[in-house]
């Protein structure tokens, strides 16, 4: 039975990917993230020795702590931020557990390096269409959930990355970008780790609809449309990137949910 302080692999992983998807903090010991130097999605690591210190930075959130098995390390964390007025539960089973339901794991290797508040910063193009929503909105979600998006001129996103310590995604001769029949939002859900059968269906709606090959995704239609009326409703790019990512939670929790519901109007007409 789950205790009110405790939270299980499977409640967590409905929220992961979703806007009430709580701050996820792993605080395995040095040696054991080593032997596993995986992730749950959206996740960062702190040393439990020092909650008080850090703690604060999570007050009046929601958490859930990460140990190895979901013992100590996790539980006394979570009592310590409890004091720091946050929500916080410790995942039962730990990352032992997560690992053993066979739920996503985020490769740290794969993870772009952090800047001084402890965010991953990526630059694209301008005026994004599909991909370049999509991959933000899967990044937040699933891999860094105050990660910083810069869109500038197609011509200055490599020197712009470089200045800056941002990653390029989405332009050619990059390592986040479109392999062969891929477009950038599959390679992503593939090297983060993410291939889950809702996140696979979503990632053919958005290939479908960004390489324009309707045929993959009766769904991919509805996806164009909306992603373009999005981008004739907003000159702001990041205020287009905020609309987005409500259209694809809803287009994720479709996948997740509900592609196997109908809706038909009126229900009870008598036929003729």
């Amino acid at each position: 039975m789950s205790l009110f302080t405790t939270i299980s692999s499977d409640k967590l992983s409905r929220l992961i990917g979703t806007a009430n998807t709580p701050a996820l903090i792993d605080v395995r010991t040095d040696e054991d993230f080593a032997a596993d130097p995986r992730l749950l999605p959206g996740s960062v690591r702190r040393n439990h020795q020092e909650a008080a210190d850090w703690g604060e930075e999570f007050a009046g959130r929601s958490a859930v702590v990460v140990c190895l098995r979901g013992q100590k390390l996790a539980q006394g964390t979570a009592a310590w931020l409890r004091h720091l007025h946050v929500e916080a539960e410790a995942l039962e089973g730990g990352f032992e557990g997560w690992k053993a339901a066979k739920l996503p794991l985020v490769p740290n290797a794969k993870l772009p390096a952090r800047d001084a508040q402890g965010r991953t910063v990526w630059v694209t193009r301008a005026r994004p269409k599909i991909d370049r929503i999509a991959c933000p909105w899967l990044i937040r979600r699933f891999v860094d959930p105050n990660a910083v998006f810069l869109f500038v001129a197609p011509s200055e996103v490599v020197a712009v990355g470089e200045r800056f310590n941002a990653v390029p995604f989405d332009i050619e001769n990059v390592f986040w970008s479109h392999r062969g029949e891929l477009c950038t939002f599959d390679v992503m859900v593939e090297e983060f780790g993410l291939s889950t059968p809702p996140m696979l269906r979503l990632a053919t709606m958005v290939r479908a609809a960004d390489t324009g090959r309707l045929d993959l995704s009766p769904e991919a239609p509805g996806l164009l449309a909306a992603s373009l009326g999005l981008s004739r409703m907003y000159d702001d790019d990041l205020a287009q990137l905020e609309a987005g990512i409500v259209l694809y939670d809803a287009f994720y929790r479709w996948c997740r949910d509900a592609s196997g519901e109908t809706h038909n109007w009126p229900t009870n007409k008598a036929k003729p």
